[in-house]
């Protein structure tokens, strides 16, 4: 019967792949409308707040003489490192920015649209711990990378391989970025992010995706995407902006995200932090620009909270989850594809504390409008561990907003009369042929519910969700299989980082 369970499964997930539906699309068509909770005068105003913060207050920027003179050349203000820009500066040179654009994939089926109504899921991203029930808490391994880019790649509910999903600490900090790009390219055949450590382990990720896609395809399309931060409060400093003008340099996105700790890193209040975040992130997103006009960027944002009484990080709160929700009404201003909100959690265990915590952020990403959503699979322990059973839970969850952004269909068929005349009062459709139309491809089926009897829970074990979860993450790396990668390009790629690493002396900071 299980077995028969299994099958059928996947017979209904491959029908609403192939009907555009479902599970399996390379990425979702959101067919629900965003959640726009201010009024025009209070956007205006928080716009303003940034236009002064930036004319006023300025950033600063680090370590990078060539951005200091961009921004000279295109009319800032610059008072030593600190950039003031006068209004409507940055807005003018964002206009240059496309509002999307395509990833393209080494496999082309799995090519996602970034911007506009499209939605993309990608794993957590930074996590230095992983952790599982087996054997807790520990320092993650170029082992533990690649299993999280192989359970990524084995789910139908993912889009993206994503970028840095655990720190593989055992190898030298200066020579992991070649391995970890290696893994996304030869593990996965779906979109993924390289380096952003430094700017040659940027650019040394983007040279292997020249080797993929050949340099004339990469220097007109995006193929590879960098994730650079702010040092919130109002510093860019060289490393990042560094990495990012060399992805936009080579036509590849940058996602600008500015990390702001109500409280630490900006003010308790949503609006004073949202206010922030906008002049920091309009600030990164144009200097992209000002690198290589028309260069694809994403505009980010992560706010959090904080516990007021330890000064520690809390995550999946209800303020910054509502904060989301302007941010996204700022980021359609802009004309601008959007990363904001994942599935944040400080619980350290994959527990209801996690899950719930998990839900509340996620559900700000899908209703704010998030067009890449990273961070939405395995962040546990407040981002500082990546877990596997969560990796399990979270894909679930991801499956099920598959169908919650597909939003309700309305036509002759979905409004069912026909089944109503055949059926009558008082009877049940079981049996209708309405219900044996449809009886496979109606509902979602989560691969981890427990939704048997009581008594039948409790006779086969009463396993709780993370055991099973347990249990599905072993059984999804026995059941891998890389995707085909031509030989010559495997070869090429393994040249590659051989020769890189070639009498480098390992660096462990």
């Amino acid at each position: 019967m299980n077995e028969h369970r299994r099958s059928g499964r996947a017979a209904r997930q491959t029908e609403r792949a192939q009907k555009g539906g479902g599970l399996g699309r390379p990425y979702i068509l959101r067919n629900i409308p965003t959640y726009d909770i201010l009024s025009e005068e209070n956007l205006q105003r928080i716009e303003t707040a940034a236009d002064r913060i930036l004319a006023e207050t300025g950033i600063e920027f680090r370590d990078d003489p060539e951005a200091l003179d961009l921004w000279r050349k295109a009319g800032a203000q610059l008072d030593g490192l600190r950039v003031r820009f006068p209004k409507a500066m940055l807005r003018e040179i964002l206009a240059h920015a496309p509002a999307t654009f395509t990833q393209h994939a080494r496999n082309p089926a799995h090519s996602v649209e970034i911007g506009g109504k499209s939605v993309v899921f990608a794993p957590a991203y930074g996590s230095p711990f992983v952790m599982d029930l087996d054997k807790g808490r520990r320092f993650g391994t170029l082992e533990d990378f690649q299993n999280f880019i192989k359970l990524a790649q084995a789910s139908p509910n993912f889009h993206h391989s994503g970028g840095t999903i655990c720190e593989p600490t055992d190898i030298a900090v200066n020579k992991r970025h070649l391995d970890m790009v290696l893994a996304h390219l030869t593990l996965s055949d779906r979109p993924f992010m390289g380096s952003v450590t430094a700017e040659d382990r940027a650019e040394d990720s983007i040279d292997m995706a020249r080797i993929v896609f050949g340099r004339e395809f990469t220097d007109q399309n995006c193929v590879i995407l960098g994730n650079v931060n702010v040092n919130s409060p109002l510093v860019w400093d060289g490393t990042m902006t560094r990495s990012l003008r060399a992805y936009a340099r080579a036509n590849q996105a940058a996602v600008i995200v500015p990390f702001i700790l109500g409280g630490a890193m900006g003010p308790v209040t949503n609006a004073g932090a949202i206010a922030q975040s906008l002049a920091e992130t309009m600030a990164g997103c144009a200097l992209t620009q000002l690198e290589r006009r028309g260069a694809p960027v994403i505009f980010g944002n992560f706010l959090s909270s904080m516990s007021m009484r330890s000064g520690s990080p809390t995550f999946g709160t209800p303020e910054p989850a509502i904060g989301s929700m302007v941010i996204g009404q700022l980021a359609r201003r802009l004309n601008l594809p959007l990363r904001c909100s994942g599935n944040f959690t400080t619980s350290k265990l994959p527990d209801a504390q996690a899950m719930m915590e998990g839900t509340m952020s996620m559900l700000a990403a899908i209703h704010c409008g998030a067009n890449f959503i990273l961070h939405s699979a395995g962040f546990l322990d407040g981002l500082l561990s990546m877990s596997y059973e969560k990796f399990m839970l979270d894909a679930d969850l991801c499956g099920a907003l598959h169908a919650y952004l597909d939003g309700v269909v309305v036509n002759d068929d979905t409004l069912a009369v026909d089944a109503f005349a055949e059926v009558g009062p008082g009877n049940h459709f079981f049996g209708c042929s309405h219900t044996m139309a449809h009886y496979e491809t109606a509902f979602w089926d989560s691969n981890l519910s427990d939704n048997e009897p009581f008594e039948k829970w409790e006779a086969a074990g009463r396993s709780d969700a993370a055991t099973r979860a347990n249990a599905a993450w072993k059984k999804s790396l026995a059941e891998y299989q890389a995707p085909p990668l031509d030989a010559g390009i495997a070869d090429a790629l393994a040249d590659f980082v051989a020769r890189k690493k070639h009498g480098l002396e390992d660096a462990w900071y």
